[in-house]
């Protein structure tokens, strides 16, 4: 079969119905922005781009040099095209508009620049994600409550992972699609179309250390994994922790499996680790169209009203069974607290 490049695909997408050209244009200019930043991200040492950058982002969290530099290649790619109302960024406390001079389109995007990035000085996969919404109709100067939809607003989402292959995985509420660039021709080619995530799993992925922190219902459902075959699953699990949301959830796109972030005594305060707009909401989009499941422990994810631009969910996503179980113990635990 003769390979479908991302813009073919682009254009098949647009013939159907699903797309329009300006939100093909969109994810486009996206593609090629994560090119740039793989280039970077594979010239490790040699680039100049390891190492702190001495600033904070807005969670105060240290960001690296490629943080900033990952952030730069996205607002700069997405300011000229007319493609966009605004885009919104993890790094970033408040929108960024699109500069005056240049045409406003009617999409928002919404974006963590580089995920994982505290791995970038150990060389482990790192990536970038993002989310596109629809600007609501005659709002031309996007606030920070325009961006504030549910993730079920969603127009797109995809993430991009710079490991030995760079990987766009994409969709558009019509199935979810992997795309590897060809760094020969400089290409993104499909590479697996309508992905499907196995229903079970043996295969779990979380941060073990925070157990201690854990709530009762968390501590019961992983007690069970690592009972194994003698244990009331009645088989054994395996544990992965990238501590790269990116990565692990490859992992799961590829070969099933679930991940866990869970509400924990050391971040109850704020409402969980991840972020629900840039992290939670366009994962939970690209799994739930490949057949899993996504939820805070106690409701979808998708179904979240966001609050805030940087506000945080607890996040369980990955093959549908075991997502359930889990929901299940948190809810049951809720329901004999009332």
């Amino acid at each position: 079969m003769k390979p479908v490049s991302l813009i073919q695909f682009l254009i098949e997408e647009r013939r159907a119905g699903h797309i329009n050209a300006e939100l093909s244009l969109l994810i486009e200019v996206v593609a090629r922005a994560c090119k740039r930043i793989g280039v970077a991200t594979g010239k490790g040492a040699l680039g100049g781009v390891l190492g702190e950058a001495g600033t904070g982002n807005i969670q105060g969290e240290a960001q690296k040099k490629l943080d900033v530099i990952s952030n730069e290649i996205l607002l700069e790619a997405n300011a000229w095209g007319g493609h966009l109302a605004a885009c919104a960024s993890e790094e970033m406390e408040d929108p960024q508009q699109i500069p005056d001079g240049y045409p406003k389109g009617q999409h928002l995007l919404l974006f963590d620049p580089l995920d994982g990035s505290s791995n970038i000085d150990v060389n482990i996969s790192v990536g970038t994600i993002f989310s596109v919404l629809r600007c609501p109709d005659g709002v031309t100067e996007p606030k920070a409550e325009h961006f504030l939809q549910p993730g079920t607003t969603q127009l797109a989402a995809g993430y991009v992972v710079y490991g030995p292959a760079t990987v766009l995985v994409l969709t558009f509420g019509h199935g979810t699609h992997e795309f590897t660039l060809d760094r020969e021709i400089g290409s993104f080619i499909l590479s697996r179309r309508g992905i499907r995530i196995p229903e079970s799993t043996g295969e779990f992925a979380i941060n073990m250390s925070n157990q201690r922190h854990w709530e009762a219902p968390m501590q019961r459902y992983i007690g069970e994994l690592l009972a194994g075959k003698e244990g009331p699953r009645g088989r054994d699990f395996n544990m992965r922790w990238v501590a790269s949301m990116v990565a692990d959830v490859h992992r799961i796109v590829t070969r099933g499996g679930v991940f866990y972030y869970p509400l924990d005594a050391k971040i109850a305060k704020q409402g969980g680790k991840l972020r629900i707009m840039y992290e939670a909401n366009p994962m939970a989009f690209i799994v739930e169209q490949a057949g899993g499941a996504a939820t805070t422990g106690r409701q979808r994810i998708m179904e979240v009203q966001p609050s805030g631009l940087h506000q945080r969910v607890p996040v369980f996503l990955g093959s549908k069974t075991e997502v359930e179980v889990a929901t299940r113990y948190h809810l049951e635990a809720d329901g004999a607290q009332g």
